[in-house]
């Protein structure tokens, strides 16, 4: 418990031994999910699966810090060597490939998912899993300068946000590193305030703008196909 001690102090010895008993799912290990990785590893969960079939490139490291010497390796791969050296108590799964429609019972293995994949289609898949089988997760996302996250608990759902998504993605995307910074932390902290009882970002979207330092909330209601089903 000497790691936790700081942590202890916010959050108790029950709320620690919590999240050393918590299975976490972090669905794409790039920008975002390199800051989420360290955290939740960094505050002792139990479990944390590591979803992503893409290899680092040299680009990445601008702000996928996490994977500094393995350009060439699985992102999932490098991402549980840099766990394995930063809090040893920690067990990793690796799952070294891109999650589908196919694949994506491997959610049902965890407590929460914290969802960091940068494209629409991997973040409809598990929205939808996840709110059939009541399993909590937490979106981010990230363009430029800004940012956004929510959780979904059941109902309202990822796509109550949006009435219609691109059915394709183009090209790669303006990003800066300390966006994903602040995105990740705020995703990192509403996935141990799932686990832990806590209020979270249920029916709201945190957006932010660092040019402008702009931080504002937009609520939304239960309205998609989905969710009405779940609901009647």
């Amino acid at each position: 418990m000497d790691r936790y001690v700081r942590q202890i102090l916010a959050i108790g010895e029950d709320g620690q031994e919590k999240l050393m008993e918590s299975k976490v799912l972090v669905v794409g290990a790039g920008g975002l999910g390199s800051v989420v990785v360290t955290y939740l590893a960094s505050a002792g969960i139990g479990k944390i699966g590591i979803v992503d079939g893409d290899v680092v490139e040299e680009h990445n490291l601008q702000r996928q810090f996490i994977h500094v010497g393995n350009v060439g390796k699985n992102k999932a791969v490098s991402a549980m060597e840099f766990v394995e050296r930063l809090n040893p108590d920690v067990e990793v799964e690796v799952y070294p490939f891109n999650l589908n429609e196919r694949n994506v019972q491997i959610v049902k293995n965890y407590d929460v998912i914290a969802l960091c994949a940068d494209n629409f289609e991997t973040r409809l898949i598990v929205n939808d899993f996840c709110v059939r089988n009541d399993i909590p997760f937490v979106h981010g996302a990230v363009y430029s300068f800004e940012g956004e996250v929510t959780t979904v608990l059941g109902s309202p759902c990822y796509r109550c946000l949006y009435s219609s998504f691109p059915k394709q993605e183009g090209g790669e995307q303006p990003i800066m590193g300390f966006t994903c910074g602040v995105a990740g932390s705020i995703q990192c902290a509403e996935v141990v305030k799932i686990l832990l009882g806590m209020e979270t970002l249920k029916g709201r979207l945190l957006r932010f703008d660092l040019r402008s330092m702009e931080f504002f909330e937009v609520e939304y209601q239960p309205k998609c196909p989905l969710c009405k089903k779940k609901l009647d």
